[in-house]
């Protein structure tokens, strides 16, 4: 950008031709950046060019110049005030326009993604083989390496009362005969939806876990023993189901749920300190097969002592129809819609602090084989189980050791298998969880199972010693 040449006149002939009788007085010229006009004061759009002293020129001049006073040096001082306004002018041109001020980030922007890999071996050392447990299929004869689960969380915030949660899992199973493995299906996909803006009420719509028992609210990635225990898992398959819940957890709760689970204490995560919703009852990716849905409601009330111990205690219950699977010859005393399906639980924890206790026990009544195997009828159920554990924070410098036992019974049927087969479970696992970075998990125990095979007819009992193990990836 150039300067007229009639400014560079006028300036030097101003510059020559002003004359006053204090040499020591001195005139700051400016520029307008879009009319190329001179001034000598300032104001909008205007850019200072310098400061000059003016010279008498009839006086000091016709006395041959006594002052001093140069005009090639001032020539060249203007030529160089008028490059520097140049360069000033071209960066005003070539700075980029302010980004205009926005409210919030874009979804995609503020998306985060875990995930984890759990790889399993259950190798049986003695007892009987032939074996089917309905919470592993991995376990039983013939078998070696699995991959039990893997799985990838997307997350995040739309806005300031909305938060989303997908999660697939890519290590499923068809149930086809060929027990097809390693197929993506979907566990979790809903959205939180804040009723308040500090997120006290809210109301979660989707594909979720059910708020019933603790440990079915345990993630498989924060949970110890590697399977969940079958007294309350039975009241949901894969614990979850399409449905609407409402969750009410108070800050300091939030802060509390939310420590549980970073600090590797075992927590089950926000699910609200009081919770009530309604869902299918079919369980996850599954169609409804009835008109009738199922209501649940759970209350869990965690407190910190003066010397920092933390204990959790609660209650939950659940009421429905459910309409079971039944095979070719299986009667049913129910009308087309199922039969009546109703629970209510009791938990407590005792946190691992170090040392820690975990205990959950239901009952209810819901479909069952009758013990003829012949007809499906409605029964009383009942069972739970106990869990002790000690958390050693540094295992030699090695990580996170967590030894544990775990005693569970179950006096029920699993009305999701087909026929709801009767299954009585006296179960006694002890081993231990070993994280030597946050990334890598390792968990061994030896499992004595005595529950009945839940494959085929006629659902016979077994007694089997196993060695588990896992090897898990977080990420």
């Amino acid at each position: 950008m150039n300067i007229n040449a009639a400014v560079m006149a006028a300036l030097l002939t101003m510059a020559s031709a002003t004359a006053i009788a204090d040499s020591s007085q001195t005139l700051e010229l400016y520029v307008d950046s879009n009319t190329k006009q001179i001034f000598s004061e300032p104001g909008p759009n205007r850019v200072k060019m310098g400061t000059f002293k003016p010279v008498d020129d009839t006086a000091e001049f016709r006395s041959d110049n006594s002052a001093g006073i140069d005009l090639v040096e001032m020539k060249q001082s203007l030529e160089l005030k008028q490059r520097e306004l140049e360069e000033k002018l071209d960066q005003i041109a070539m700075a980029p326009a302010p980004k205009p001020a926005s409210s919030s980030k874009s979804w995609a922007d503020t998306m985060k993604v875990r995930g984890y890999i759990q790889i399993r071996s259950n190798p049986i050392l003695g007892g009987d083989k032939q074996v089917r447990h309905q919470a592993d299929r991995s376990i039983g004869d013939n078998t070696n390496l699995m991959i039990r689960r893997m799985r990838l969380i997307f997350y995040g915030d739309i806005g300031e009362r909305l938060s989303y949660y997908i999660q697939p899992d890519f290590a499923s199973r068809t149930g086809s005969s060929d027990n097809t493995g390693n197929i993506a299906q979907l566990r979790d996909a809903y959205g939180d939806i804040y009723l308040t803006k500090d997120r006290v009420h809210r109301i979660r719509v989707g594909q979720s876990k059910i708020p019933y028992s603790f440990e079915n609210l345990q993630s498989s990635q924060n949970r110890i023993a590697l399977d969940r225990n079958d007294a309350l898992n039975s009241c949901c398959k894969d614990e979850r189901d399409l449905g609407a819940f409402y969750y009410y957890t108070p800050k300091d709760k939030q802060e509390m749920f939310k420590y549980l689970v970073d600090s590797g204490l075992k927590g089950s995560g926000n699910y609200g300190m009081f919770a009530f919703g309604v869902y299918n009852g079919t369980g996850a990716n599954r169609d409804e097969n009835n008109d009738n849905m199922h209501v649940v409601s759970r209350f869990t009330y965690p407190v910190k002592f003066e010397s920092g111990q933390i204990v959790e205690a609660g209650i939950q219950a659940l009421s429905g129809t459910f309409k079971p699977n039944r095979g070719t010859g299986i009667a049913a005393d129910s009308g087309t819609d199922g039969f009546k399906d109703q629970r209510v639980g009791v938990h407590a924890v005792l946190y691992p602090q170090p040392f820690g206790l975990q205990a959950e026990w239901n009952w209810g009544r819901g479909p069952s084989l009758n013990d003829a195997g012949t007809r499906v009828e409605e029964k009383s159920l009942n069972g739970g189980y106990i869990q002790a554990m000690y958390k050693i924070n540094d295992f030699y410098g090695y990580g996170v050791l967590i030894p544990f036992v775990k005693w569970q019974y179950y006096d029920g049927a699993q009305k999701f298998e087909t026929n709801a087969p009767q299954n009585h479970v006296k179960d006694w696992e002890a081993g231990f969880e070993w994280q030597p970075v946050p990334e890598i998990e390792f968990t061994a125990y030896y499992s004595k199972l005595d529950r009945n095979n839940l494959a085929t007819a006629p659902y016979d009992k077994y007694n089997t010693d196993i060695l588990r193990m896992q090897l898990q990836y977080n990420f």
